[in-house]
């Protein structure tokens, strides 16, 4: 007769309570069991730790802070610069004036079989009298200088590993990563391994990434995460994964905000799909971004612009002047405008900034201006441009119209694509300059839509005290997207009216 097999029992879950830490975890790390946590100096290994511990306090549970190498009057303070105190958290100080002291023979920097012996016992005798549930070993490379060698080394850490499990305690242990390069014995040995990096060779703040590089039994987030180190402790921002936030939209076009745009693009905008808009500096590009934000919020709508390369204050003075009057719509809550510092944010936090637009404020417009803005911000992120796929991804399977404003250099002459993002692109209105009867004037074209059947034609438009105004199609011109038109007929200009 054959056995059956015991029903699997779900690991208990101990939550970090760092924000976007439990989701890369599938909630949190499963309880009774040894980790690594693993970073060069300054990544925010302690500062991550301290969080655990104070999540336990929160949920009433006992906690042990083991310090090899701060003091606990150098814990506290590292606490309190971010608000915290550590009343209720027990803190075992093996850096303690009495072990540094002139008459101390033995000494904690002095490694030792006795010392490496009174310490592995100091731990657990500390361990049984307190019965934490939670233990933060901090660190890992002053243990590594007292075994002395590695096999020693691997010995000691496997034997507090079983005290540890005896114990039911869930421990994370802190290394520097000072041991020399391969070295994978805590790898192996550990429950799971979080490495924490910190890139410091970028303009600004130093952009840090953590990465789960194993957690047994649990089906975690893979990949790298962009996270901040700020005063609170650490915020994580889970990798955006666009296939898990899909909803169901409407698909009704809608209007941009101008009748004759509307009929180049084939009746309007279609909710879950996005627009580039590409062109040299200065053509019209955000205004009419704007304009197609500012028809959102005409009909109730609530639409969110992300400003890369100017102010808040410039862009409302801006659009007020063209008739486009955005202001009163912000105490409403129908526009919500960030000012993004480029060099202050990750393409992780950025892709936080927007989830928050949409899922917890209800936007259904997104305005991104620029894209070359948000691709020099982050010069250190890795494959940045499918990050922006992602992006883009999940705004269109929330339903949203994204609009990007992407800039060209160049005037009126042919204009290079610095960045071709017309790939991810639903629909593109190209943007150009071209010069006429002595003047610079402007023109643009749908170059293609995958929603709608768009307009071919190429035609003038301005921007005035009227807002956006387009006229007819320059049948009559050749070379306009080119910047040097040949003109052949007797097409009308926007404004031969007015000279009359």
């Amino acid at each position: 007769m054959m056995s059956q097999r015991p029903p699997s029992v779900l690991p208990i879950l101990q939550p970090t309570g760092i924000p976007g830490l439990d989701e890369v975890l599938a909630g949190g790390l499963p309880a009774g069991h040894l980790y690594l946590v693993e970073g060069t100096p300054g990544a925010g290994k302690t500062t991550l730790g301290l969080q655990f511990l104070l999540q336990g306090r929160t949920l009433g549970q006992k906690s042990l802070y083991v310090t090899l190498s701060e003091t606990s009057d150098e814990l506290a303070q590292g606490a309190l610069s971010h608000g915290w105190d550590l009343h209720n958290v027990e803190i075992f100080d093996l850096v303690s004036d009495e072990g540094l002291s002139a008459d101390a023979e033995q000494s904690i920097l002095n490694p030792s079989d006795f010392e490496l012996g009174e310490t592995i016992r100091g731990v657990m005798a500390l361990v049984e009298r307190v019965r934490p549930e939670r233990v933060v070993f901090d660190s890992l490379s002053e243990l590594r200088l007292l075994s002395q060698n590695p096999l020693r080394y691997r010995r000691q850490i496997l034997a507090l590993k079983r005290f540890f499990l005896t114990q039911g305690c869930t421990v994370l242990m802190l290394d520097d990563k000072s041991a020399s390069a391969g070295d994978m014995h805590l790898h192996s040995i550990a429950h799971g391994v979080i490495h924490l990096e910190q890139n410091t060779g970028t303009y600004g703040p130093d952009k840090r990434r953590l990465r789960v590089v194993k957690l047994r039994g649990v089906s975690f987030r893979e990949g790298e995460h962009d996270f901040n180190l700020d005063r609170g402790g650490l915020r994580v921002f889970p990798r955006l994964v666009a296939s898990e936030h899909g909803r169901a939209h409407a698909s009704e076009t809608v209007s941009a905000g101008n009748a004759e745009l509307d009929r180049l693009l084939g009746g309007g905008l279609t909710p879950g799909t996005n627009l580039l808009f590409a062109g040299p500096a200065g053509v019209g590009k955000t205004t009419t971004a704007v304009c197609c934000a500012r028809a959102t919020m005409e009909r109730g709508g609530k639409a969110a612009i992300f400003l890369f390369d100017e102010g808040i204050k410039t862009l409302v003075t801006r659009s007020r002047a063209l008739g486009l009057d955005i202001e009163h719509y912000i105490p409403a809550g129908q526009l919500i405008l960030h000012a993004i510092d480029p060099a202050e944010i990750s393409a992780g936090h950025f892709s936080h900034h927007v989830r928050d637009a949409v899922e917890r404020q209800g936007v259904t417009t997104v305005v991104i201006d620029t894209l070359n803005a948000y691709l020099v911000a982050m010069p250190g992120s890795n494959f940045l441009m499918l990050q922006m796929h992602e992006l883009l991804t999940y705004l269109n399977l929330q339903g949203v119209t994204t609009i990007l404003v992407l800039s060209q250099h160049g005037i009126a002459t042919d204009v290079p694509n610095d960045v071709d993002l017309s790939y991810l692109s639903d629909s593109m209105l190209q943007f150009r300059y071209f010069e006429a009867r002595g003047q610079l004037l402007k023109a643009m074209a749908v170059i293609k839509s995958r929603a709608s059947a768009h307009a071919s034609t190429i035609h003038q438009f301005r921007l005035g005290p009227g807002g956006l105004e387009i006229g007819e199609a320059l049948t009559d011109f050749r070379g306009v997207m080119a910047g040097l038109p040949r003109y052949r007929g007797g097409t009308s200009l926007l404004g031969d009216a007015e000279q009359a």
